[in-house]
């Protein structure tokens, strides 16, 4: 494998050190889709937060509750006091 310069170096690094805040962002922007979708376009958004809050440390069996009530307003919640304690 070749060497990275260290342009990518600090790339990587720098996104490794942003990886909570990257995911708290867009767990922001899916909870906002959340409302807007129906459907499979819904399941496809819940799907992709779910992996976005388990990232943030959200424990799975809670993640899974979230999915079973489908109801946005508990995950935004959920999400404003995430950037509440960060």
């Amino acid at each position: 494998m070749a060497e990275r310069s260290k342009f990518a170096q600090k790339a990587i690094k720098n996104f490794y050190d942003n990886r909570e805040g990257i995911a708290l962002q867009r767990a922001q922007e899916l909870v906002t889709e959340l409302y807007l979708s129906e459907g499979k376009a819904r399941a496809k958004h819940w799907k992709s937060l779910a992996t976005h809050l388990q990232a943030l440390g959200i424990k799975p069996d809670k993640i899974e509750e979230l999915q079973a009530k489908d109801n946005p307003e508990l995950v935004a919640k959920l999400v404003q006091d995430l950037v509440q304690k960060q």
